[in-house]
């Protein structure tokens, strides 16, 4: 790996140089493996010898810059302690156009990046193949969430938006969670909706709130006081495929 990949890999740590480069990293062995596997186009790759003598066959279908480097400088040049597999330097996509197919999530000012990996993450097991973010919601290339997220990301469409307007202008149900609302387990879901999750620390904003039909919560029966944003989203995901 040359100076000058170094310095790139480097500077895709921060938003405002993904932004600018209109590239981001994809590090460790699943993950790389799936992007691979994955149409998304890839600018660069590098990887120990362990991965080349494990996955040259798909390496060879990839007409992508690469390269054969030490565990040493993966750890050195990317953001996981630990990389013993590959770095790879990908092209992010064209944003889509939205197109609700059935459900959909909706994320209102998520800051903490492995929670919107794990969202990902949940959003890929249950079939919901878009998640809309409000503008303040971590970047969805941040390589925290990539890592987070174990692959998910290649099949999961962003969209980012003002959340609000966004909502007010769709004709679906809508659906937002709050401490209080109607018990998870009694409400009869429409058959195409949108859930909105809120901050992890201030919950939905006012402005989210107006436009939502339906307020939903999960039934507490000790004495915390909350609980984290992606396992609240995994069990309305879970009480929703089971209603539909």
């Amino acid at each position: 790996m040359n100076k000058n990949y170094q310095k790139l890999i480097k500077s895709l740590h921060q938003k405002k140089n993904r932004q600018a480069e209109n590239l981001f990293l994809v590090e460790g062995t699943k993950s790389v493996v799936e992007l691979l596997q994955s149409n998304l186009p890839i600018h660069a790759l590098f990887y120990t010898e362990n991965f080349y003598a494990t996955y040259h066959k798909y390496l060879a279908k990839n007409t992508a810059h690469q390269a054969i480097t030490s565990q040493e400088i993966l750890q050195q040049q990317g953001t996981l302690q630990s990389n013993d597999g590959a770095i790879a330097v990908v092209h992010i996509p064209k944003p889509t156009t939205f197109s609700l197919k059935n459900y959909a999530l909706a994320l209102d000012d998520i800051r903490d990046p492995g929670n919107l990996g794990a969202m990902i993450r949940i959003a890929d097991w249950y079939g919901i193949s878009q998640i809309i973010c409000s503008q303040n919601t971590v970047d969805w290339y941040n390589p925290k969430v990539i890592i987070a997220s174990m692959g998910s990301f290649l099949r999961i469409q962003p969209h980012y938006c003002n959340l609000a307007d966004f909502l007010t202008n769709i004709e679906t149900t809508t659906y937002g969670m709050f401490l209080e609302g109607a018990n998870l387990h009694n409400v009869e879901f429409a058959k195409q909706g949108i859930i909105i999750v809120g901050n992890e620390s201030n919950g939905i904003s006012s402005e989210v709130a107006k436009t939502i039909q339906q307020k939903i919560t999960i039934q507490r029966f000790g004495e915390a006081e909350s609980l984290n944003a992606a396992m609240a989203t995994a069990i309305v995901c879970d009480n929703l495929r089971r209603s539909l």
